[in-house]
């Protein structure tokens, strides 16, 4: 397969997957080298779209966020490895 726009591969349709960043309603004040947004509340942001979203939430810029407490099963992470 090849990747997406963002060099990315299968990021979506399966499961929403788990971001590093915290929830922010915008990108101002974001950190502008590309490294995680670690401050702020106990949401963190969701990436990807699952089964059960429609065709619109099922996109890798499409992002929502959920508060860590909570478990689905269409809710998942992944892991990412530079390979040398």
């Amino acid at each position: 397969k090849l990747p997406n726009a963002w060099g990315l591969y299968d990021m979506s349709g399966n499961v929403w997957e788990w971001c590093q960043d915290t929830w922010h309603n915008s990108y101002e004040g974001a950190p502008s080298d590309g490294s995680a947004w670690e401050d702020g509340g106990d949401s963190r942001v969701i990436r990807g779209g699952a089964w059960i979203m429609n065709a619109r939430q099922c996109r890798s810029p499409h992002r929502e966020h959920i508060n860590t407490a909570n478990r689905y099963n269409w809710l998942g992470f992944r892991l990412v490895r530079t390979i040398r």
